[in-house]
């Protein structure tokens, strides 16, 4: 399956039927009066996160999406039935953008989360609505309220614990294939990986889910190479796993390269955790491994672990320094999260 995480569509959603003009005629019932029933309403437009989905690719085929009318009201007080919604169906971590590319309209992050972004035209009354005391046969009647419409962007961020961050060539496919059933592309030549691939890591008991993202090289956010179009996957991330090779020359150019387009980039992914791992170190003498370590170090300004993923070295100490991380950033969300429901429970009344 082809990955395509954007992609522009226009919406629509259904028009109100019109309301029934109609009047009661039945054997030995004189003067039986109005009887129009009124329009149904028209559908909505719903977005819905669905599990199983990784890609937008549905919508290249398809970008019109119009939700159904609703029913003409009929004779004997007859309302015309609702218009069918129309219900789009995308993975978890997908953002509705309006036509700007700039205004989130909705986020959805959890499965199942179903979000109306237009709905219908409501129905015309019949002409049994309009009878009054002084009016009793009128003939009026409403042609119902018109759908909206509008052009947006769909914009998929996965959703993962961990990010895998370097330079081409740096071994993250290689890391990513060591530690999980993922098959990510992996050859020795500049941007192997061309699109997010996602990976279930276990350490130990418990599972986390891991993003590779292609390469970044210097001149990225001026879209040099493939740019910094896929730095947004790793955006929901909770811990950053910055992979540098061993066997280039200045391990240190290397790691600031990386450090100064996420700092271009924005979005808060330089102020996330950090892990910095000198990657493919079964290549290097302990005195190389020591030196370089040394060094880079010294950039980071922290701890700085040693692995090889092709050789399964260090992996295992890797793989429980993320959990880590990532659970005591869960820790602190739900803390945060329990803070939020005491205050707006226990909230002064001056407030």
């Amino acid at each position: 399956m082809k990955f395509l995480d954007q992609c522009k569509i226009f919406l629509k959603s259904g028009d109100g039927g019109p309301g029934s003009v109609s009047f009661r005629r039945e054997k030995f019932i004189d003067h039986g009066g109005p009887d129009g029933g009124n329009g149904g309403r028209g559908g909505d437009v719903v977005i819905e996160a669905v599990d199983g989905l990784n890609t937008l690719i549905d919508y290249r085929y398809q970008q019109h999406f119009k939700a159904k009318r609703g029913g003409h009201g009929m004779g004997r007080s007859r309302s015309g039935g609702r218009g069918e919604d129309a219900v789009l169906r995308v993975p978890v971590g997908t953002q509705v953008l309006d036509d700007d590319q700039e205004t989130v309209i909705a986020d959805l992050t959890e499965v199942g989360q179903r979000i109306v972004l237009l709905k219908g035209g409501d129905g015309g009354f019949g002409n049994e609505h309009f009878k009054t005391s002084t009016n009793r046969a009128p003939r009026n009647f409403g042609p119902g309220w018109p759908g909206e419409e509008r052009w947006v962007w769909l914009r998929l961020k996965l959703i993962a614990d961990a990010g895998l961050l370097g330079l081409p060539n740096a071994g993250k496919s290689t890391f990513l294939a060591a530690v999980s059933r993922a098959r990510p592309k992996i050859a020795d030549y500049p941007f192997t990986t061309l699109v997010p691939n996602l990976g279930v890591v276990k350490a130990g008991e418990e599972e986390f889910v891991i993003a590779d993202i292609p390469g970044l090289i210097e001149g990225a956010h001026e879209g040099h190479g493939l740019g910094t179009r896929f730095l947004g996957h790793v955006e929901r991330t909770r811990v950053l796993l910055h992979l540098v090779d061993g066997t280039q020359e200045d391990v240190q150019l290397a790691y600031r390269t990386i450090r100064r387009e996420l700092r271009m980039y924005g979005g808060g992914l330089a102020d996330k955790q950090e892990v910095v791992v000198l990657n493919k170190v079964d290549a290097l003498t302990e005195e190389e491994i020591e030196f370089k370590r040394t060094k880079l170090r010294r950039s980071a300004k922290k701890p700085v672990m040693v692995m090889s993923g092709a050789a399964n070295q260090g992996v295992q100490e890797v793989l429980y320094t993320l959990l880590g991380h990532i659970k005591d950033s869960r820790a602190l969300d739900e803390e945060a999260a329990v803070d939020a429901a005491y205050k707006a429970r226990y909230r002064p009344i001056s407030e």
